[in-house]
C-alpha cells in the first residue's frame, strides 16, 4: 500500500509539473514579441558597447573589480552558486519591477547589453578575439533567460494598455503565468549558464 501510495503521489506530482510546464510554454508564446524586442535592444547596445566602449568606463571597471573581489577565493561550486544567484536575482528584478510600466526591464536590458559589449571589447583586445568563442556557450543559455525575464516584465508593465478587460483576475493570471515561466524555464537556463560559466572561469583561470 505504501508503494502504491508513493507511486500515486509521484504520479500526481508529475502531472502537476507537466501541466504547469505546458501552461508556462503557452504563455511564453504569448510574450514572444516582448522577449524578441528585449533581445533586439540587448544586441543593439551590445554592439554599441563593443564598438564604442567610451561611456561609463570608470563605473563599469569598478563594477568588474567589485565582482572579482566578491568571488575571490571561491571554489568552483561557490563560484557557480554566486553566478546563479546573482543572475537569478537580476532576472527576477527585471520581471517583478516591470510592473511599473516596464521601465526597469528596459534599463536592465540596455545596461547589460552595453556592459557585455564593453567587456567583450576589452577582453578581445587583451586576449584576442578567439577568447570570445570560449565564452559563448554560457551566453547561449544566459541571454535567452534574461530576455525572457525582461519580456515577462514588459508585458506585466503594459497590462493596462494591451488588455481590454483590465481586471484584477486577469492580471493575477498574468502574474501566475509569469512565475511559471520564471521558475520552470528561466531558472533552469540560468542554472545551466552558471555551471558552464563557473567551469570556464576555473578552467581558463
Amino acid at each position: 500500500m505504501n508503494k502504491k501510495g508513493s507511486e500515486s503521489g509521484w504520479s500526481r506530482l508529475n502531472r502537476y509539473a507537466n501541466e504547469n510546464l505546458r501552461l508556462g510554454l503557452k504563455y511564453l508564446k504569448e510574450i514572444r514579441n516582448y522577449a524578441l524586442f528585449s533581445l533586439f535592444l540587448f544586441l543593439v547596445f551590445a554592439i554599441i558597447g563593443f564598438g564604442f566602449p567610451i561611456f561609463f568606463k570608470e563605473e563599469i571597471i569598478n563594477l568588474i573589480v567589485d565582482l572579482i573581489k566578491q568571488t575571490e577565493g571561491l571554489d568552483a561550486f561557490g563560484l557557480m552558486r554566486f553566478i546563479i544567484a546573482n543572475n537569478t536575482q537580476s532576472a527576477f528584478i527585471a520581471m517583478v519591477f516591470g510592473i511599473f510600466l516596464g521601465i526597469l526591464p528596459l534599463v536592465i536590458t540596455i545596461v547589460n547589453g552595453y556592459v557585455l559589449g564593453f567587456v567583450a571589447n576589452k577582453t578581445a583586445l587583451e586576449f584576442g578575439g578567439l577568447i570570445l568563442l570560449r565564452l559563448l556557450p554560457h551566453g547561449i543559455f544566459e541571454i535567452p533567460a534574461i530576455v525572457i525575464a525582461v519580456g515577462l516584465g514588459l508585458r506585466l508593465g503594459l497590462f493596462l494598455f494591451i488588455t481590454k478587460k483590465r481586471t484584477w483576475k486577469e492580471f493575477r493570471e498574468w502574474v501566475i503565468n509569469s512565475l511559471r515561466v520564471f521558475i520552470l524555464i528561466v531558472i533552469p537556463l540560468l542554472v545551466i549558464a552558471g555551471i558552464i560559466e563557473g567551469l570556464l572561469i576555473v578552467l581558463l583561470g
